[in-house]
């Protein structure tokens, strides 16, 4: 369990949750307790960093040179009008 910088009832923690948050953004660790005891029930941490998203991580593959017209013989077909 991790270390916890400061403990709040559940009537606090609902009143400033948004202050809370940013505290824990911050890197704090806050316990949040039923009633007035100092035994946290919750605890509330950052979150862990996410990954940055990579870009470009297909360039390099085979993409047809013709993919833009694949299979488009076979979609006009499809619209062809046969109830004559």
């Amino acid at each position: 369990m991790p270390t916890i910088d400061h403990v709040v009832t559940v009537h606090d923690a609902k009143t400033n949750l948004s202050r809370l948050m940013v505290e824990a953004e911050r890197g704090q660790t806050i316990g949040i307790a039923r009633g007035s005891g100092n035994e946290p029930t919750v605890v509330l941490t950052a979150a862990p960093a996410r990954r940055r998203r990579q870009l470009g991580w297909m360039t390099g593959s085979a993409v047809p040179a013709d993919f833009d017209t694949l299979g488009h013989d076979e979609i006009a077909a499809l619209f062809e009008d046969t109830a004559a």
